[in-house]
């Protein structure tokens, strides 16, 4: 159907990509861990939503405007490990106040920023518009009646699987955190933890070549 082939073979591929560990995950898990599992949930449906940017950019051709274009791919590919350093420094600065007793949070924010926190992420990130041109033809036969349909169908499935463990990240995360009350200390270390690795992945996003 649609020119498609190997669809089980796409479907577990998928899954095994969005599992690997990148700055979507720590958002949400992050998110989900000091604001609860529906900031989580916020957080997912926004790299759902950028995620749906790059599949109808890559289907229309606009993607490959960032995979032949040096200068292009180096504006979006600096836009975007500024903002993950941006967040990055957020964590870092995280404080225990004088006689605290509670683990440090982060500043709750709205649902909204936290949508857009999770779309801008996505969106910025130019490996990921690389991603969907060089992973989802594979799966297109070469006598497919409509490629662009096709690419899209297979961008939304691929789409629908990641925002499954997205959400589910999200919950399994603010359950966790809900369970295991850790010390103001530990909590601290690991936020700061994490902006380190925000700090690495904005580092290795802003020195990554399209090729």
């Amino acid at each position: 159907m649609f020119g498609i082939h190997d669809l089980p073979l796409f479907v577990l591929s998928g899954l095994l990509l969005n599992i690997m560990p990148g700055p979507d995950s720590l958002l949400i898990m992050t998110r989900s861990a000091t604001q609860g599992w529906r900031a989580g949930c916020a957080a997912a449906l926004g790299i759902g939503s950028g995620t749906l940017v790059h599949i109808f950019a890559a289907a229309l051709g606009l993607s490959a405007v960032l995979a032949t274009s040096a200068t292009a791919f180096t504006v979006v590919k600096l836009v975007g490990a500024a903002y993950i350093l941006y967040m990055a420094v957020g964590l870092l600065r995280s404080r225990r106040r004088d006689g605290e007793t509670a683990a440090p949070m982060l500043p709750p924010l709205p649902y909204r920023t936290i949508f857009g926190q999770g779309f801008l992420t996505n969106v910025l990130n130019p490996k990921v518009a690389i991603f969907f041109l060089a992973f989802v033809p594979q799966f297109i036969s070469a006598d497919a009646p409509n490629k662009a349909l096709a690419f899209i169908v297979l961008g939304c499935i691929f789409n629908v699987n990641g925002m499954l463990w997205c959400l589910g990240l999200a919950v399994t995360t603010a359950k966790a955190s809900a369970r295991i009350k850790l010390s103001p200390t530990v909590s601290l270390w690991l936020n700061r933890v994490t902006g380190g690795l925000f700090v690495w992945l904005g580092v290795k996003l802003a020195l990554s070549k399209s090729h």
